[in-house]
């Protein structure tokens, strides 16, 4: 039996949850921008204030998918990171910038269960990635905040090596695809000057819906919904004692925890068998404890 899956971009904040065939290798980059000028507060919700850090910054992410098997496949994504960033008064000794090597994922991808068109049974797969601080070993200063643009999955922390483990799910129903996924991140201990450091675990997690409009073309748009998370505790049992998000070249840290919602619209289409393209623009209504941005986002596939 088979059933309804067109080509088309798919998600642009959440990995494919179907798995490359048996030998085919995809190039798949993204561009994640940032232009945050806002800060929620210390409670949950939507209001903001003038954030002392303004900041623009934008991520290349450049991953390289290759199916082991038709269930399994294993990536590798490098990224490239520039940021520009200014304290509220403008002072010239406040601005700072940076640019160089991000951090870098290797995952791998494992597809269990594949949907039943007949039930409600819907596609399964686990998420196997660890992220390498390939920034701090190229000496990249680190950007305010500490967390690159958060459209890329897993957001964790620059500069920490990063264990993170998840599930997606999809169920399409024509003409849609339905798809929720969670992850969670755990950082291993760091050391600075003597000191042992112990950030706070993470949880990311994805809601999507997508309405392709035309299969042929591949065109359609998506709603994405996103949530990233710093929690109160690590799963080694260590108390906490880095701040949610760090400061940069004398930027403010946060509280111990942060929490950061958004959703973006987007829009793909398929402009040949080879490419498909797809963007969008994510916006935060809600926060606590994070920055408040619009994040312009950008993918393209080339198989």
């Amino acid at each position: 039996r088979k059933s309804w899956n067109p080509f088309a971009a798919g998600p642009m904040l959440n990995p494919a949850i179907d798995i490359q065939p048996q030998g085919q290798t995809v190039i798949h980059p993204y561009f994640f921008g940032t232009i945050g000028h806002q800060q929620f507060g210390n409670k949950f919700g939507t209001n903001t204030s003038d954030s002392p850090t303004h900041l623009s910054a934008s991520l290349l992410l450049l991953p390289i998918e290759y199916g082991v098997t038709d269930s399994l496949e294993a990536s590798v994504a490098f990224s490239w990171i520039d940021w520009f960033a200014t304290q509220q008064n403008f002072n010239p000794d406040s601005t700072h910038n940076a640019n160089g090597l991000g951090d870098t994922s290797i995952f791998l991808k494992h597809r269990p269960i594949v949907q039943d068109p007949d039930s409600w049974r819907p596609t399964v797969t686990f998420y196997h990635n660890v992220v390498l601080p390939t920034s701090q070993w190229m000496g990249t200063t680190s950007i305010p905040g500490g967390f690159a643009p958060i459209g890329r999955l897993p957001s964790t922390r620059f500069g920490d090596l990063t264990l993170t483990e998840g599930i997606m799910m999809r169920k399409n129903i024509e003409p849609f695809r339905f798809m929720g996924a969670v992850y969670y991140s755990y950082a291993t201990p760091g050391n600075t000057a003597g000191m042992n450091k112990y950030p706070s675990d993470l949880i990311n997690w994805r809601l999507m819906m997508e309405h392709v409009l035309d299969d042929s073309k591949g065109f359609g748009y998506m709603i994405e919904l996103i949530g990233l998370h710093a929690l109160p505790w690590r799963a080694d049992g260590h108390d906490v004692n880095v701040a949610a998000t760090a400061p940069a070249k004398g930027f403010s840290p946060s509280g111990p925890t942060f929490s950061v919602i958004g959703v973006q619209p987007s829009i793909e289409y398929k402009f040949s068998n080879n490419i498909v393209l797809a963007g969008g623009v994510l916006f935060t209504p809600f926060g606590q404890n994070q920055l408040d941005g619009i994040y312009p986002n950008f993918t393209l596939y080339y198989y």
